[in-house]
C-alpha cells in the first residue's frame, strides 16, 4: 500500500482528501502545519507528498525546498495552491514540486496525478543515463553533466530537458511541450515554456559550444548538436 503525506491546514479539505485517498487504497497521513510536515518527512517513509503552499509554521514551498536540498528528488511532490498565475506556478515548480493543482480541484484529477507520478518514479528507477554528445542526464539524481561540469535540475527542468533530448533534431511547438511535459492544457498565452527553456540554457548552454537548445521563431524549440540558424 502506497503511503501519502497530506500537508493541509484547512480541516475540511484535509478530511475530505484523506478519506478519498483511503477509499482508493492509499494510506494517508496528515499534517496541519508546515513544520509538522517537515518533521514527518524526516522520520517516516512516504511514496508521495501533497503540500499546500500556505500553511502555518512553514510554507509548502519551504518544506519542498528543504526536502530537495536534503533528500534529493526521489519523493514526488504535488503542490496545492489557490494561486494560478504563471509566476506562482513557476515558483512552486522551482521549489522542486513535480506537479501542482489549483484550488478548488476535482479529487479524481488529484488521484490521477498521484498515480501518474508514482508510475513515473518507477520508470525513472529503471532508466539508464541519457546522453547526447557531451551532455548526459541522470533520472534518479536529476543531475546533468556537460563536459566536466555537473548541475542540479529541478523536476520540471529535468523532464523538459529529457523530452528535448529524446526528440533531438525535431522542432517542438510550445503547445506540444505544455501538453507532454506539463501534462496540462494550459492557456496558450502562458510563457512557462519560455521561462524553463531560459533556465535550461543558463545551466547547460551558457559557456559551452555548440549550443544545444535552439529557438525556432514563431514555432517553438529544437534540441540539436547542429547549428539551426
Amino acid at each position: 500500500m502506497k503511503r501519502i503525506l497530506l500537508a493541509e491546514d484547512e480541516e475540511n479539505i484535509a478530511d475530505f482528501v484523506c478519506r478519498g485517498l483511503e477509499s482508493f487504497g492509499f494510506e494517508a497521513d496528515r499534517a496541519s502545519r508546515g513544520d509538522e510536515a517537515w518533521e514527518k518527512l524526516q522520520t517516516k517513509d512516504y511514496d508521495l507528498a501533497v503540500l499546500d503552499i500556505r500553511m502555518p509554521g512553514m510554507t509548502g514551498l519551504d518544506v519542498c525546498r528543504l526536502l530537495r536540498r536534503q533528500q534529493g528528488y526521489a519523493l514526488p511532490v504535488i503542490m496545492l495552491t489557490a494561486l494560478g498565475t504563471t509566476d506562482d506556478i513557476v515558483l512552486g515548480l522551482q521549489a522542486g514540486a513535480d506537479d501542482y493543482m489549483v484550488k478548488p480541484f476535482k479529487f479524481t484529477e488529484l488521484v490521477a496525478r498521484i498515480n501518474a507520478l508514482l508510475r513515473r518514479v518507477e520508470s525513472y528507477r529503471q532508466t539508464p543515463p541519457l546522453t547526447c554528445g557531451d551532455l548526459s542526464i541522470d533520472a534518479v539524481s536529476h543531475k546533468a553533466k556537460r563536459q566536466d561540469t555537473e548541475v542540479d535540475l529541478s523536476t520540471k527542468e529535468y523532464r523538459l530537458l529529457e523530452y528535448l533530448m529524446r526528440h533531438e533534431g525535431q522542432t517542438l511547438t510550445r503547445r506540444q511541450l505544455l501538453r507532454d511535459v506539463w501534462d496540462k492544457d494550459f492557456d496558450t498565452n502562458t510563457n512557462v515554456v519560455d521561462v524553463y527553456v531560459r533556465y535550461l540554457r543558463q545551466k547547460i548552454d551558457e559557456g559551452f559550444e555548440p549550443k544545444l537548445i535552439h529557438t525556432i521563431v514563431g514555432v517553438g524549440y529544437c534540441f540539436s548538436r547542429e547549428d539551426r540558424l
